[in-house]
């Protein structure tokens, strides 16, 4: 350490000035003199601190190693050879710095210098450990937006691999050998499954409905029953949508009863397009009207202007075949009169997320050619799964068992019931004392705004805390969530009148059930 004057200190500084020193010469010693300056400060604040600091076991900011002297470490040179020194480097400097910060707060323990190369390991696999993982869905609702919505079927995850491996022909006509157009990798099949003269598709289906308003309505009239201005998820109104898409909106009818005659009225000169929009995350019941499709399309031909409906969740399939709620089709729509109809890739279609259009030929071209278009069209990834799920509907014998969305859906209560039986003695004992588990009916969602008043029978484990009386409950159930959450496969559960319930609808018999049981004497550890 330099007390007094010296070369690189501020007084040797101010007499190499006062002596004519060059401007160059005085700005490199001042540089000197502050660094200096700045590693006396330092090593007097480690002193002030290990004086601090100095109790019995505890570590001082001068028992932690360099940088340097830490990735010499037998322990860590592994770490680089795997991660490179750049980023080990990184990680290393900032494991330092927050022990360093411990040393002076006192709470650094002598003994767990012992663990720092260990403790540099976890940090590098755990900023390389990816955002978005896998979960158990416990939930009981089966299109949850929260968890990804539908699962991609092993075929659409096959082709996803296969594609997005290796170049592929996203934009190249493989028979004529020229650039061709992507959508023509799905218009076929959606023309062939919904009986459209044409198809396109765009990012999600708010992008197709705001496409939809914008090339047919921008900077005109649009007409939607006020019972219809809906907002789904994250305050995304439809009122917000039309404006952004350049439209004027002209509400008709009331919030619970909307007539033909109110269309009929609000047609005027400026008017571009009549929109019908599915109700599918709300329902009104009691004293209602509201104009069908069929009933509008007559309207809307008589105007001379395009009749357009956004189903929402967009099911490809009746379901009432399988004994689940009916949804609207797109091919009942366009057979209905709607010119153009919008709806989901990511519902009760089954696959990636998607806003696919459908509809007359001049409408969808024009669409299609609109400006916003490229800003909203499908990347390589969605289009190779949107294709290889829409294949899946040409043999719709086979849906419930290839489309993982209908397996889930229409998987009968008492197999359902029959897996809570199984899991019932391993549970018990991972959760015991402090939780009794029992096996009980239960009521699940379809999700995703889709049939919202609509539920499903299931089964599962109901869990409820073991305690004296009310107090704690509450605490007993979020530990238990967060255990949960927390293993290496988290599981996501629901609570439901203070108790935690675990609805196995959506747990796979093959695959995720031997997952969960792995997983046990961890949450029985967690919980000990």
């Amino acid at each position: 350490m330099v007390h007094g004057p010296t070369a690189g200190s501020p007084a040797a500084a101010s007499d190499s000035l006062a002596h004519g020193a060059t401007a160059a010469t005085a700005v490199a010693t001042a540089t000197v003199a502050a660094t200096t300056a700045t590693a006396t400060a330092t090593a007097a604040a480690d002193g002030a601190a290990a004086a601090v600091s100095a109790a019995p076991g505890a570590a001082v900011p001068k028992d932690l190693p360099s940088v340097d002297r830490l990735l010499r470490d037998e322990a860590v040179t592994h770490l680089m050879a795997r991660h490179g020194h750049a980023f080990v480097a990184a990680e290393a400097r900032r494991l330092l710095e927050d022990w360093r910060r411990r040393a002076v707060e006192g709470t650094l323990a002598a003994h767990e210098l012992r663990h720092l190369p260990a403790e540099l390991e976890r940090r590098c696999e755990q900023r390389l450990a990816p955002r978005m993982r896998r979960v158990i869905n416990l939930t009981g609702t089966v299109l949850h937006t929260n968890l990804g919505r539908a699962l991609l079927a092993d075929e659409a995850l096959q082709q996803v691999l296969a594609c997005m491996g290796s170049p592929n022909n996203l934009e190249f006509d493989l028979a004529r050998g020229e650039r061709g157009d992507r959508d023509s990798l799905v218009e076929s099949l959606l023309c062939e499954i919904t009986g459209a003269e044409a198809a396109t598709v765009v990012n999600n289906n708010a992008a197709a409905v705001l496409l939809g308003i914008a090339a047919l309505a921008g900077g005109k009239e649009a007409i939607v029953s006020r019972g219809e201005l809906v907002e789904i998820g994250g305050a995304f109104r439809m009122p917000d949508v039309m404006a952004a898409a350049g439209a004027r909106l002209v509400e008709v009818g009331t919030t619970n009863r909307t007539h033909a005659r109110d269309y009929q009225a609000a047609i005027g000169p400026q008017t571009a397009l009549l929109l019908k929009v599915h109700t599918s995350n709300y329902a009104i019941q009691g004293f209602t009207a509201s104009v069908s499709e069929a009933e509008l399309a007559p309207i809307a031909r008589a105007a001379g202007v395009p009749l357009m409906t956004d189903l929402g969740s967009g099911s490809l399939v009746d379901l009432a075949q399988w004994s689940l709620p009916a949804e609207p089709l797109p091919q009942q729509m366009l057979a209905d009169g709607c010119d153009v109809v919008t709806f989901s890739g990511d519902k009760l279609l089954g696959g990636p997320q998607a806003g696919l259009i459908v509809g007359r030929q001049d409408l969808v071209q024009k669409i299609r050619k609109f400006p916003m278009k490229r800003a909203l069209r499908l990347s390589k990834l969605p289009l190779a799964a949107l294709e290889a799920t829409l294949r899946l509907y040409l043999q719709p014998d086979r849906l419930t068992q290839d489309l993982p969305t209908l397996r889930l859906l229409t998987r009968p209560v008492d197999q359902i019931q029959a897996q809570a039986d199984r899991l019932l003695a391993r549970v018990q004992d991972a959760v015991a004392p402090r939780f009794a588990v029992r096996v009980s009916a239960m009521r699940g969602q379809i999700g995703s705004g889709s049939l919202p008043v609509e539920t499903l029978p299931s089964s599962g484990l109901v869990l409820t805390p073991q305690l004296p009386g009310k107090r704690g409950v509450g605490r007993a159930l979020d530990e238990l969530l967060t255990a949960l959450r927390a293993l290496p496969l988290p599981v996501i559960a629901r609570v439901q009148s203070d108790e935690l319930w675990l609805d196995l609808r959506c747990l796979d018999e093959a695959r995720e059930e031997g997952e969960f049981i792995d997983q046990l004497a961890l949450l029985k550890e967690s919980l000990a």
